[in-house]
């Protein structure tokens, strides 16, 4: 009986160690994700540097340029290309757009859009 009585304990000891691990483990892992969500690629919005080499100027942009920018897309792109080349044509203009507020002529393109797409653009 003593030795059944032994093993009894010996085995409940066991699996208590075994769960504390788990938990142990659990806690760790869960530790582990959180910490990468918050400083890893995932957590953190880094900002990307630009130069204004890498920005897109929309007076002279083609339309496979403009459709990058963040809210434009195909349609809007093709609007605002559709927009410049009539303007080019009707008052002889070399430049459509002097500054970024003017993007809003453009049917489809509101202060949100512009602002969205503010450190993409460029006017030289």
């Amino acid at each position: 009986m003593a030795v059944d009585t032994f093993s009894q304990q010996s085995e409940t000891g066991q699996k208590k160690i075994e769960s504390f691990g788990f938990v142990l483990l659990a806690i760790f892992c869960v530790s582990a994700v959180v910490f990468l969500l918050l400083t890893g690629p995932l957590g953190s919005q880094r900002e990307v540097a630009f130069d204004l080499d890498s920005r897109i100027n929309p007076n002279f942009a083609s339309v496979a340029s403009l459709a990058r920018l963040p809210g434009i897309g195909r349609v809007r792109a093709d609007a605002i290309v559709t927009y410049r080349e009539s303007l080019r044509e009707n008052a002889a203009e070399e430049k459509a757009f002097e500054q970024l507020n003017d993007l809003q002529k453009v049917r489809g393109i509101g202060p949100k859009t512009v602002e969205n797409m503010a450190k993409w653009v460029k006017f030289d």
